[in-house]
């Protein structure tokens, strides 16, 4: 028995302890700690700073949202929505008074057909015209600026997209005819409107808001600091940089699904009157520079992926083609018999 053996009182030898845990796998796994938050961090860290900056920033809102002037999905649903607004207040029962009552349901059918069609025409041509697109600015902006007040201050008054400047064109337009002189004096200095956050929702989106301002001032920072510090603390680290590469595009592509299928619940959701196709031209153009972004980081993800994996794919070709070519050994002099 080995005199440095501790001897345990049966006379039995005991073990000795084995060697402390080396400090160099610690690190490794700190550093895998920290590339998997990281990981994790980066995409979430993408969809904070958008939904930041499409919620605060008001000149990037109607940036965002002004090529849907010219959008035909959109046009039509304005140009339902603005006529919609006018129809309630033409007022037919002068012209038909000298009609026998009996024939009044009738005609008062075609003449609610033959004037809202009318009254559609001029509304398209507004919503088509050369000014349209400066309105459509303004009406977004107000309704931007309306939208981040409820945000920030309390209560739970509605958020509403105001059409009344497209009304007052459409009453300018109507003016200019025959027909529409009556129906201009009738329609009310206040336009239709369509609701963007209903009361009830005001709460819960501004909570949701807070929430995002806070973690776009957050996670960037923590995105940024954990992914080089995992490198730095790890020992292999060109694989290291793989698996993260290799995890962030897996990330930013799950984040991208997350986002189709929230867009598609929140579309099923609307109302039935609000026009789906216009629907989708707004979650298209408001969520298009995160998809851009997404979609952005992953292919960058990819990109390092096959640059680091690479080099060591070379080395691996390269080694039986140089084992191949190398020259056996040189033939010795033959022993003399």
């Amino acid at each position: 028995m080995s005199a440095s053996a501790p001897a345990r009182a049966d006379g039995r030898g005991t073990a000795a302890p084995g060697p402390p845990a080396r400090p160099g796998r610690a690190r490794s796994l700190a550093g895998g700690a920290l590339l998997l938050l990281g990981t994790l961090l980066l995409p979430l860290s993408l969809a904070a700073v958008w939904a930041r900056a499409e919620l605060s920033d008001t000149d990037r809102y109607v940036a965002a949202v002004a090529p849907l002037a010219g959008n035909p999905a959109v046009q039509k649903a304005i140009v339902d929505d603005v006529t919609d607004g006018v129809m309630p207040h033409v007022r037919l029962d002068g012209l038909l008074k000298v009609v026998p009552r009996a024939e009044r349901p009738a005609l008062r059918r075609k003449f609610t057909r033959g004037i809202r069609e009318f009254v559609g025409k001029q509304v398209r041509e507004v919503v088509t015209g050369r000014t349209f697109p400066a309105v459509w600015a303004t009406v977004h902006r107000t309704a931007h600026q309306s939208l981040d007040g409820a945000l920030t201050a309390s209560g739970s008054a509605p958020v509403t997209l105001d059409l009344t400047p497209v009304v007052e064109r459409v009453r300018h337009q109507l003016s200019g005819n025959g027909l529409g002189i009556d129906i201009a004096r009738r329609v009310p200095p206040t336009g239709a409107t369509i609701v963007l956050l209903r009361p009830p929702d005001v709460p819960r989106f501004r909570a949701g808001f807070r929430a995002a301002r806070t973690a776009a001032l957050l996670l960037p920072p923590a995105a940024a600091l954990c992914l080089p510090a995992g490198l730095l603390l790890v020992r292999r680290r060109r694989r290291a940089l793989v698996r993260a590469a290799a995890g962030c595009a897996v990330a930013c592509a799950l984040l991208a699904t997350a986002l189709a299928l929230l867009r598609a619940r929140a579309l099923d959701a609307l109302p039935a009157a609000v026009s789906r196709p216009a629907a989708d031209a707004y979650a298209d153009a408001l969520t298009a520079p995160l998809q851009t972004a997404v979609w952005g980081v992953a292919g960058t993800a990819v990109l390092v992926v096959l640059l680091a994996s690479a080099g060591p794919l070379a080395a691996r070709l390269r080694r039986p083609a140089a084992t191949e070519r190398r020259p056996g050994p040189l033939p010795g002099p033959k022993a003399a018999s």
